[in-house]
This record gives structure tokens, C-alpha cells and sequence, in this order.
């Protein structure tokens, strides 16, 4: 088994990528958003085609990759500059950010959830995120 740092995503993985999409854009009204990922090659691929289809650029982030929750959450004011903004992490990493935003009041669009291929939407104004929206994986 390699470094799973490096593993690309599955041919599921790759499909559900290519939807995210015109998933994002409709919810995020046709604006393009700021998109942070996780370096982590899968992650880095699922917002590949997002990027492509609003014409810019995946920003990898340290603090995003697995288990760095407790960093993430400090990262969060300087994403906020950003509206929206797609964030593409890890399951324990995005725990640590709804937790974070629940308990400042942001308003969790859904369930608490973390399916694999999911992610969530952050919208706000100023250095403040608001409301944070689920999307599940794309089918």
C-alpha cells in the first residue's frame, strides 16, 4: 500500500467530480467560488473540473489535509475573504469545521454530515462565513 497522500481518485470518484460542477454553480447562483483543497492528490481532483469550468485556479492548503482539524478551524478567517468558498478536505478535518461554525452560530444547511465525494458551500460577507450548505455526492 503507497502513500495515501498520493492516492488518485476512484473511477466513481472521477465521475462524481465531473458533477460537482453545475452542482456548485447552482447553488452558489452562477458565481464562481474561491476553491481551497486539502493537497492530497484526490482532493486536488475532485475540484479539478470545478476550476476548469469557472476558468480558475484549485489553491492546495496544508492546514487542509488529514488530521490538521485544529489548524483548519484557525484557517477559517483568512478563507472567509472569499465568497463562496468550496473547501475540499477530510472527513475529521470537516468535522472540526462544522463543529466550529455550529458553535458560533453559523447556520449548518443541513445535517452534520461528511459523505466521501461530498462537500460543503460556505457563504458570508467580510471575514465572517454565515451559512454553510451540504451537497452530497453526485449520483
Amino acid at each position: 500500500m503507497g502513500d495515501d497522500r498520493l492516492r488518485p481518485l476512484s473511477k466513481k470518484g472521477r465521475v462524481q467530480a465531473a458533477a460537482l460542477p453545475a452542482t456548485v454553480l447552482g447553488l452558489t447562483g452562477g458565481a464562481p467560488p474561491r476553491l481551497v483543497s486539502s493537497p492530497w492528490v484526490r482532493c486536488l481532483e475532485t475540484l479539478a473540473p470545478l476550476a476548469e469550468r469557472i476558468g480558475g485556479e484549485v489553491v492546495a492548503d496544508d492546514t487542509l489535509g488529514e488530521g490538521m482539524g485544529a489548524k483548519a478551524v484557525e484557517s477559517l478567517t483568512a478563507w472567509t475573504r472569499a465568497d463562496p468558498l468550496v473547501l475540499c478536505t477530510h472527513g475529521d478535518v470537516i468535522e472540526s469545521i462544522l463543529a466550529e461554525l455550529a458553535k458560533s452560530g453559523v447556520r449548518l444547511r443541513a445535517r452534520k454530515q461528511t459523505s466521501k465525494g461530498s462537500l460543503w458551500v460556505l457563504t458570508g460577507s467580510g471575514d465572517a462565513i454565515d451559512a454553510a450548505r451540504y451537497v452530497p455526492p453526485p449520483a
